[in-house]
């Protein structure tokens, strides 16, 4: 693993390449998305059936709904009772997350009405083929249900025509009625172009690799995606000498399991910390069925910091803007404050970042990567919302405030602009 000391003059300047060699890695070749983009746009579901059978080795688009039933059956109960709690959880913390339409009329009786409608339809797209995730069938699909979208539909690969048990009890759990076996760019030019079997949506969101948020930025603009990215995993674990290091080595290998561009970074004022934590990484490692992609996001992506200052440490997480951030150390609140850029922020010594990836603690665990935290949030009911304004002019109010829209019509030399606000004004 990389270790960078802030003392040395070229700290700054080798964790800015060391950032920018990842950010490189996460742009996959656009051509070859654009082009799959293209064939399921012109061909439909022969192209995709095609792309399904080369990465999945699937033939099966849409899954009866009696295979299913059959695959639910066959889940473990305590699956599904794990399953039941996480549900319960996420779908308290995000029907809090309520929105006030707004109406007021101003004294010439204009009325301004500005109100919140959910969207149509939604497509939620859950990682799949040879891994599992349920807990992101919840992520994405509570908030579009608290947010009343009445049509939700759920891609996600299957793998030899197998999709995961789990996953599909999370989908019967939300009602979604709408299931594909299908994933990757493919997947994404499904549901927002159409296919004689897909209707198209109106927004796709979901977590996914570097394929799936390449696609989602090339279709952006046909249909909608999340105002941020939500790509390989990232974690910044802030320790100090009273950090317990098995748990801080366990965390970030809990991270670095996802995928092998996933980043985990650990940053302390205290030497021994880095050094204890470093060695248990790597004893740790042997013991999980991951450990090959594990090991090789962290020596690839992995950096351990020496950071002499609580300054200094503020200003590393804000430039960064990880996607998670644990601050596991005894007095966390001086920098709390501080924090601007981050995806969820766990606090203190229990405050572990898995419990939050399964939804455990109610929040969302589709955030914002590659810094996007900087100008984004974690996916919420705002995602499945859009707002419009209503506005009823009144004669008096034209005739007082027209003018001053008159002047600026002029001014920006769109006359016509000025014309028909003119029209609507009493003649003296």
């Amino acid at each position: 693993m990389r270790i960078l000391n802030s003392t040395a003059k070229n700290f700054d300047k080798s964790l800015d390449s060391l950032l920018l060699e990842r950010k490189k890695k996460l742009k996959s070749s656009s051509v070859s998305v654009s082009n799959i983009i293209k064939d399921v746009k012109k061909n439909g579901d022969k192209a995709l059936l095609k792309y399904e059978k080369k990465f999945n080795k699937n033939k099966i688009i849409i899954p009866t709904p009696k295979k299913i039933s059959k695959s639910i059956q066959s889940l473990n109960k305590n699956i599904k009772h794990a399953i039941d709690v996480a549900y319960d959880r996420i779908y308290k913390f995000h029907s809090l997350q309520k929105f006030k339409n707004i109406t007021y009329s101003d004294k010439y009786k204009n009325k301004i009405n500005y109100k919140y409608l959910p969207l149509e339809s939604v497509a939620i797209y859950v990682p799949g083929s040879t891994a599992s995730y349920p807990s992101s069938v919840l992520m994405n699909g509570i908030p579009a249900l608290c947010a009343g979208v009445k049509r939700i539909v759920m891609i996600n690969p299957g793998y030899k025509g197998k999709q995961n048990p789990a996953v599909l009890y999370a989908a019967k759990k939300l009602k979604i009625k709408e299931i594909y076996s299908i994933g990757g760019p493919s997947a994404i030019a499904a549901v927002a172009y159409g296919t004689k079997k897909i209707k198209p949506v109106n927004k796709v969101i979901g977590p996914g690799n570097h394929y799936v948020a390449a696609a989602k930025k090339e279709v952006f603009g046909d249909i909608g995606i999340e105002g941020m990215t939500a790509g390989p995993s990232e974690v910044t674990i802030v320790a100090d000498k009273t950090s317990n290091p098995e748990w801080i080595a366990s965390d970030l290998i809990g991270q670095a399991e996802h995928d092998i561009l996933a980043q985990c970074i650990l940053i302390s004022k205290d030497k021994k910390i880095l050094e204890v934590t470093r060695k248990e990484i790597f004893k740790q490692l042997k013991l999980i069925p991951r450990s090959s992609i594990a090991k090789k996001s962290l020596m690839t992506n992995g950096i351990l910091m020496n950071v002499n200052s609580d300054k200094k440490i503020v200003e590393i997480i804000n430039k960064l803007g990880p996607e998670h951030l644990e601050i596991s150390i005894t007095n966390y609140k001086p920098l709390v404050s501080k924090i601007k850029n981050a995806g969820s922020v766990c606090l203190g010594k229990y405050g572990v970042m898995a419990m939050t990836d399964y939804g455990i603690p109610g929040t969302n665990h589709v955030l914002p990567t590659n810094s996007t935290s900087k100008y984004s949030s974690g996916l919420n009911v705002s995602e499945f919302m859009k707002r419009i304004s209503f506005i009823t002019l009144s004669k008096k109010g034209i005739d007082k405030l027209g003018p001053s829209a008159i002047t600026l019509a002029n001014y920006e030399g769109l006359s016509a602009h000025a014309e028909s606000i003119i029209k609507r004004i009493r003649r003296k």
